[in-house]
């Protein structure tokens, strides 16, 4: 793996794909700079070998070209404080100020370009789009694991304008090698824990994973369609009633394979989905028709605990329940709990960005797992055995 340890940046000026699609309050204030903090080590020791940094982004989902909203230019200072340099900032990604600031940076220098995504031939992986902000760099490097899954002008195309100078950054290979730890040589018992609402989000994973793991824990709103499958009432709770014989194929498969299938077998039942919803722990297999379930259970956060505690080997994806309402936080911060004593104990644990990476930030427990992913969507089709443009960019 061709990483930035491989060349001494002195005099050159590196063109860094990087993800600092982070989120912001109504003040344009960073509210997690997870992602920035995790560009900062390729970034310094570019800068520390004599070299300088043009970083391209984007942020957000613009639809209609520039809108200032999310506009790169609000999380400036923030950055500059964090890399202790002035960051300059282009008003566009490309264009003559583009070209002009680039020409003009000094080694130990940083750049800033505007939002990649206020052009549409970004997201369409335009070849002339990717050639003109290939212009701006001597030595193209990729470290945002956010957007590799996606074939787009800065993370797939534009490598082909670097044929042997391409790297990965410090983030990149860090990512590849921890999911290639856990895909290919995990210790075991190696134990999945998948969240989230639909079955149907993580089809493919679960699929693909039930070739590799000893358990397979499956909580959150995608386990309502299991239970329901199985005949259980499941009231108003989340369920993808054309996703039912899916389920039963899936218990059926993985008791093929000897997978450890383990299922929730109480909620947190309540009237309405907000947090002073009135609520009671239960059966998820007989909740009144007029209620919910929006977390899982004590029995079943303890069944949990003990799978988790007895696995070398976790990844987690998706939470138990709707964390985001301290009401229904319980389950998720009881298998948090459970993966960093596990990790203490000596276990490995990936945490598999979104949802599951925002959970074990909430939880203040990011620094006591073996690593969060920062790519969500990239993780998972990783796992699911898929080959990441912007990975495959590089390697080529």
């Amino acid at each position: 793996m061709k990483t930035i340890d491989d060349l001494n940046f002195n005099g050159k000026k590196a063109l860094i794909r990087v993800d600092f699609n982070v989120p912001l309050d109504e003040n344009f204030n960073i509210t997690d700079d997870n992602r920035i903090q995790g560009a900062t080590p390729t970034i310094k020791k570019i800068l520390k070998d004599g070299g300088s940094v043009i970083l391209m982004s984007h942020l957000g989902r613009p639809k209609e070209g520039p809108t200032d909203k999310y506009s790169l230019k609000h999380i400036v200072k923030h950055l500059s404080d964090v890399l202790g340099v002035d960051v300059q900032f282009a008003n566009d990604c490309i264009g003559q100020e583009a070209i002009d600031k680039a020409a003009a940076l000094q080694p130990g220098q940083v750049l800033l370009l505007e939002n990649l995504r206020f052009y549409k031939e970004e997201e369409k992986g335009d070849r002339g789009f990717a050639e003109k902000l290939a212009q701006l760099g001597d030595v193209y490097v990729n470290d945002a694991f956010g957007t590799a899954h996606r074939a787009h002008a800065s993370t797939a195309i534009i490598a082909e304008f670097f044929p042997n100078n391409k790297y990965f950054g410090y983030l990149m290979a860090r990512e590849i090698e921890n999911a290639e730890k856990v895909l290919n040589k995990p210790e075991r018992p190696f134990t999945a824990i998948m969240g989230g609402a639909k079955v149907s989000d993580k089809l493919e994973l679960i699929d693909a994973l039930l070739d590799k793991v000893d358990n397979l824990i499956i909580g959150g709103g995608m386990a309502y369609t299991f239970v329901k499958a199985r005949g259980g009432e499941i009231g108003q709770s989340l369920v993808e009633l054309d996703k039912l014989d899916l389920a039963n194929e899936l218990v059926k498969k993985a008791d093929e394979k000897g997978v450890n299938l383990v299922l929730p077998t109480d909620a947190q039942i309540a009237d309405r989905f907000a947090n002073d919803a009135n609520v009671y722990d239960g059966p998820n297999d007989q909740i009144p028709a007029d209620m919910q379930g929006l977390d899982i259970g004590k029995e079943s956060a303890e069944h949990f605990h003990d799978v988790i505690m007895a696995s070398n080997t976790l990844l987690w994806n998706g939470p138990m329940g709707v964390f985001e309402m301290d009401t229904f936080a319980k389950g998720t911060k009881a298998v948090a709990d459970a993966v960093v004593a596990a990790t203490e104990r000596g276990a490995f644990s990936l945490i598999g960005g979104g949802d599951s990476a925002a959970a074990v930030s909430k939880f203040g427990m990011t620094e006591h797992v073996s690593y969060v992913s920062t790519g969500g969507g990239a993780l998972l089709e990783y796992m699911e055995g898929k080959t990441l443009p912007g990975v495959k960019a590089i390697l080529d």
